[in-house]
């Protein structure tokens, strides 16, 4: 029998390393040469079909409808249905390959750290095109995140072929995430931290480091080949006059920490309204387009990733009451397009609302203090690079961004304030960061771990043992005598007349009065036993049960209901948990297995 191509590659590969004495990390860096190549590649190529669709269906029809963004004029109404026509090009996308639209990057996050990095080839090309129409045609979104997952899987399915390990795996994925991000910044630095701190939740060792740096340093030589050393965002020469703009730049991390957490509540309210309209799927696409296009009638500056604006102000060029008006307009109008169902990242809209907040902050700064040559573009640019480390959690990535945009030392302080402070605020606001919210919701925590995770998604009530062996609380400890010797169990629950529990009693509690026969008639249990009984509902999950036994290192919890805390609906042990975790693991592994 022939073996698959797979199993004869990675046969051929283990005889070519053995043969020249390979090390597996060598093979890893070479494997990160190719996957940085190919992410160059694949971000120039989802570039051009970016383009190609803003060509096709916004020039065009700009063109057909003599209608000028610039200038008003009736003609500029029809813009309205260039974001709605993306939304009835991305329906055969939904209709045929919904299940490669769906998850965001959040899912991608989760894949890559709890299903062990194993991510599947076609979405490459069908989430990549549906971010394309959806950008091309004028949603408010980002190409990073695509991007990000494009690069991710082309170092996935290198890895798959090859057969490696979940953790090399993982660090093919961040290769190719890191790739991604740096080609389309021009910033190898800032692409490598990407993907330590987001993707691979800052847990790396020096072997997967050095892979991902190769890989972000291809990506950086492939894009400036074909696009040329240029970058996305085009930033003035940074300066600073005094340091008492320190004092500034602490108050604006204040105000974008406040923004972010205000972002983060705000997308995630408007994509729970948007599920709950009850409307066809596929029509929410089409409306939500349609929404975007009636705000960008009047500011067209929210349509697409915004770049060529965010270049503007950070050059100075817009005046602050427009800024702040694109703040509530862009967060509105980046909302409605990812949670009506548009693909897109969320990477630019953050930097543009950065970009506006810091731009008007500036601006103001300008007219309370004019003898101190204050420029707006600065703010604009630093509260840039502070948005997106307060709504993404990740400073580092963002500091060392704006550090490769500037290419000036001299911003490292201000960013570095700026982004500590906002970031700060944010977390203490909302713990969870734009992408991680949604996991969150279903129970996933990415920094807990495979472990933790198993546990939070089981629950007690689908653990526990309905029959409980209670006892009455008026029980004399005579009858308790004969009763432990027909049973094995330990603990025993105590009841009332009612059958609500009042306590809880084990073998332990008894066996200092076993021998005082004066008190065996006259004591009942109920004056032994433990009245502040610790307990747990049936809808809490196992990993939070577990904590209370840890807490106070007993074995058993009596399973109560969430009303009155009293009824007994059953008890869950430590071995329990256990064994139902072990089941999961199992379950879960055989799962992720390619058969």
């Amino acid at each position: 029998m022939t073996l698959p191509f797979s199993r004869q590659l990675q046969g051929a590969t283990q005889q070519l390393l053995r043969r020249f004495r390979i090390s597996e990390n060598t093979f890893l860096i070479g494997l990160a040469v190719i996957i940085g190549v190919l992410g160059g590649l694949g971000n120039y190529l989802f570039r051009q079909a970016i383009e190609l669709v803003h060509w096709l269906v916004v020039e065009q029809s700009l063109h057909l409808f003599e209608i000028s963004l610039d200038e008003w004029s009736w003609q500029r109404l029809w813009v309205m249905f260039l974001p709605a026509l993306g939304g009835l090009l991305v329906i055969p996308l939904w209709v045929y390959f919904g299940k490669d639209l769906k998850g965001g990057f959040s899912g991608f996050l989760f894949k890559v750290n709890l299903r062990g990095a194993k991510l599947p080839f076609r979405p490459l090309f069908t989430r990549g095109l549906g971010a394309a129409i959806t950008l091309g045609t004028g949603g408010s979104a980002g190409q990073e995140g695509p991007i990000a997952v494009i690069g991710g899987t082309i170092g996935s399915q290198f890895g798959q072929l090859f057969k490696m390990s979940g953790d090399r795996l993982k660090v093919l994925v961040a290769c190719g995430a890191a790739a991604g991000v740096a080609a389309t910044f021009n910033a190898p630095i800032a692409g490598v931290f990407f993907a330590t701190e987001i993707v691979l939740l800052s847990s790396f060792e020096l072997a997967s480091f050095t892979s991902i740096v190769i890989a972000s340093g291809m990506a950086t030589v492939v894009s400036r080949a074909l696009l040329g050393d240029i970058s996305e965002l085009v930033a003035p020469p940074y300066f600073m006059n005094s340091f008492w703009e320190l004092l500034l730049y602490l108050l604006l991390g204040g105000i974008i920490g406040c923004l972010a957490a205000g972002f983060i509540d705000l997308h995630f309210r408007i994509k729970d309204r948007i599920d709950a309209i009850r409307l066809p799927k596929l029509a929410k696409p089409v409306l939500g387009g349609l929404c975007v296009g009636i705000i960008g009638i009047a500011l067209p500056q929210v349509f697409g990733n915004g770049y060529e604006f965010m270049n503007s102000v950070l050059f100075g060029k817009e005046s602050w009451q427009i800024l702040a008006l694109l703040v509530l307009a862009k967060m509105i109008a980046t909302s409605i397009t990812l949670g009506s169902g548009l693909p897109g990242g969320l990477f630019a809209p953050c930097l543009f609302l950065g970009a506006v907040a810091g731009g008007a902050f500036g601006h103001l700064a300008e007219l309370v203090f004019p003898a101190a040559s204050l420029s707006a573009g600065a703010y604009a640019l630093v509260g840039m690079g502070a948005f997106l480390a307060a709504a993404t959690h990740s400073p580092m990535t963002a500091i060392f961004l704006l550090f490769e945009i500037t290419d000036s030392y001299e911003v490292i302080v201000p960013i570095m304030l700026t982004c500590v402070i906002g970031t700060s605020i944010a977390r203490h606001l909302k713990q969870d960061s734009l992408e991680t919210v949604e996991l969150t919701r279903a129970g996933i925590d990415l920094e807990a771990g495979k472990e933790r995770n198993i546990m939070k998604a089981l629950l007690v009530g689908e653990v526990m043992e309905t029959e409980v062996e209670t006892v009455p609380e008026n029980m004399t400890l005579r009858s308790f005598a004969e009763f432990i010797q027909q049973t094995h169990h330990t603990n025993f629950p105590l009841v009332n007349s009612a059958g609500e529990l009042t306590g809880i009693i084990s073998v332990q509690d008894f066996m200092g009065v076993v021998f005082e026969e004066d008190l065996m008639d006259l004591v009942v249990i109920k004056e032994l036993a433990t009245t502040e009984v610790i307990t747990a509902h049936a809808q809490e999950d196992l990993d939070t049960a577990m904590r209370k036994i840890g807490y106070r290192n007993i074995e058993q919890l009596p399973v109560v209901d969430r009303e009155t805390h009293r009824q007994l609906l059953g008890i869950i042990s430590r071995r329990d948990m256990v064994s139902a975790y072990n089941r999961a693991l199992m379950s879960k592994t055989l799962g992720d297995v390619d058969v």
